[in-house]
Formats: C-alpha cells, structure tokens, sequence
C-alpha cells in the first residue's frame, strides 16, 4: 500500500497558515492513529536530519513546539522516537491559526472614549506596520443600535482568531452595590460598561488567552466606583485624555504583541 504522506510545518514564530503553506514543510509524516486529543505518526525523514533540525533541539531543551499539520489542524510534539521514526502530538490551538488583526470592541454610550481609541490604535498600526513581517489589519465591531445584543458568527470568528482584543470598558452608568458585613451594612459603587463591550468581553475572556486581551477605560469624572473586569494590571490601561491616549497605548500594544515576533 502505498504512503500518503501528510504535510507539517514547524512553528517557530507567528504566520498565518494561508503563508505558513506556502514554504516547503519540515516534516513529511505517516500517520498511524489520530485521536481527538493527539496524533500519533511516523515521520519520513532521516532521524539524523531530524536530530540536526532547530525544533528538536527545542524539544530537548523542554521548551513547547508546535506544529500545523495539513487536514488536521494545530499540534504541539508530545514525545518524539528516533529509533522508531514514531512522533507522538497533542492537539492544541497554534498561533498560525489566528489571523493578523486586532479586534477593537467599541461602545456608543460615551463616543469620545471609543473615538479616541479608534484613532489611536489606526495610528498604531500605521507605524507597526512599516516594520511588521505581517501587515496587520484593524476590525471594529458592527452592531446595530436597536438590534438585539448577539454576536454574529462572523464577529465570533474574528474575535477568536484576532492577535490581540482591545475593549472600550469606560463606564457608562454605576449603580450602588450594598452589601451585608458582620451585622453592619456596607455600600460600594460599581461602575457598568456598555452591554456591548460586555457581551464581546466576555466570548474574549473565554476563547482567547488573556495575554491576547487589553481593556481600556477613559476616566469619567462624573462616574467613580469598582470595575467588574478582573484582568492583570498590564492589560488595564487608564486614560484621561486623548492625548494621554496617545503617550500610553503604543507601548502596550507593542508589548502585547511581543510573543508573535513581528518585528525583525
């Protein structure tokens, strides 16, 4: 019988698959089984070439190595067999399958929040990209004022696939929390952002890595209380301004950005 051989691509920085096809593939596998969680298969290749190869001197370092392997999706290696020419992967999202965008989720209530935002994160993505091995793209949200509030399947897949999610959270209303403490009352203001910028936060908090997640918030000075979000404070970002704005979010963004290695 003859071998079909299965296409894979070694992972080493972030490309989206459509470009990550068109290099030749490190790998030319055989498969043997394939599971729901991992794959388990003969590689074709000398074992001394594999031996030679920069991802598993990777692999015998500890480190995570992935791979995308054609008409099955992302893995990372699990145990790899020179003897027996077996390589054993688990499945798992890569980030050759997220696409080159950042996904902005603006809010209507308090325009000037969202508008500042916008800009400055057009402006970013103007410098980024002079420099960028990938052009990266920014999408907003499209919901109608007076439609229900559901995502669509496409705002879904851009949202699970985007680089980064940067939400609008500045307050729209507060309401008065009160609370009961030993025997005494205790009362707190927590401040509600746009159901909108809730709704997308939250499918983002489920189906992102939160490193891939940043809230900005514009300070109201007729609003003051608790924020709902609970994120690490490096994907918080306050602002006064737009100009303030303009000083804080690029450096944020770049950083966040750091783990795709985009900039040679």
């Amino acid at each position: 019988m003859a071998i079909i051989a299965l296409k894979a691509w070694y992972i080493q920085q972030y490309e989206p698959i459509a470009e990550l096809e068109k290099r030749p593939q490190d790998l030319r596998l055989s498969k043997n089984s394939l599971l729901k969680s991992g794959l388990r298969a003969d590689f074709l290749e000398e074992s001394q070439d594999v031996k030679r190869s920069a991802w598993f001197g990777r692999y015998l370092e500890g480190e995570t190595v992935e791979f995308y392997i054609e008409g099955s999706g992302g893995y990372t290696i699990a145990n790899v067999d020179l003897i027996s020419h077996e390589i054993y992967f688990t499945k798992q999202e890569v980030i050759a399958q997220l696409e080159p965008i950042i996904f902005f989720s603006y809010q209507n209530e308090y325009s000037a929040s969202s508008e500042s935002l916008h800009t400055v994160l057009s402006e970013i993505l103007k410098k980024i990209n002079q420099k960028s091995r990938i052009p990266i793209t920014l999408k907003a949200s499209q919901q109608p004022l007076d439609a229900p509030l559901r995502l669509s399947s496409t705002m879904l897949r851009q949202i699970r696939k985007s680089l980064l999610f940067v939400a609008d959270g500045t307050p729209v209303a507060s309401i008065s929390d009160t609370r009961s403490a030993h025997a005494s009352e205790r009362e707190s203001t927590r401040l509600i952002p746009s159901p909108k910028t809730c709704v997308e936060m939250g499918y983002a908090m489920q189906s992102k890595r939160s490193e891939q997640i940043l809230l900005a918030r514009m300070e109201r000075p007729d609003l003051s209380g608790n924020f709902p979000f609970d994120l690490p404070s490096h994907q918080q970002l306050c602002f006064k301004t737009a100009g303030e704005l303009e000083k804080t979010l690029p450096p944020v963004v770049e950083s966040l950005l750091q783990r795709f290695n985009l900039f040679s």
